[in-house]
């Protein structure tokens, strides 16, 4: 009975593990990325939440005015939430994915529910979708553009 047992064992300790596609390590890696970028805004850190934005000129960011182009310009959209004006209002940043797809090698579109918990003199949540468009380089997975209703 015991050899049946250390066969047994034998077995399920040599079955390989597959490992992770090409895209479900993208997809690791891309929300690790906005998990970090989230706990950034969580502490009041703007350097730390705007990591996750690739800092090239092309990069964009949807506004109700337009496009905002460039992590300076983009910073600049939230930077009142960081010790500015909207301080209070920040609340707690989450995200949750919807779909997530492999563009290509390089490339990735993460489609996901955000929502930023009530705080100070708010009494709602923001909550809405965003999609992303993310490009891999040498410092990991980068936002280059960014749609968030």
């Amino acid at each position: 009975m015991r050899a049946i047992g250390l066969a047994a064992a034998a077995i399920v300790f040599s079955t390989p593990v597959a490992a992770p596609t090409p895209a479900e390590h993208a997809q690791q890696a891309v929300m690790a990325a906005m998990t970090d970028s989230a706990a950034g805004w969580n502490a009041g850190d703007l350097d730390r939440f705007m990591a996750v934005y690739a800092d090239a000129p092309t990069t964009t960011y949807v506004t109700g005015n337009g496009l905002a182009h460039g992590k300076a310009d983009i910073a600049s959209h939230y930077r009142d939430y960081f010790g500015g004006a909207k301080d209070a209002e920040r609340g707690t940043l989450s995200f949750q994915m919807l779909d997530f797809r492999l563009l290509d090698a390089t490339h990735a579109l993460l489609i996901a529910r955000y929502t930023v918990s009530p705080a100070g003199t708010r009494t709602k949540a923001w909550t809405g979708p965003t999609s992303l468009v993310f490009v891999k380089g040498a410092a990991g997975w980068k936002i280059i553009a960014d749609h968030s209703s």
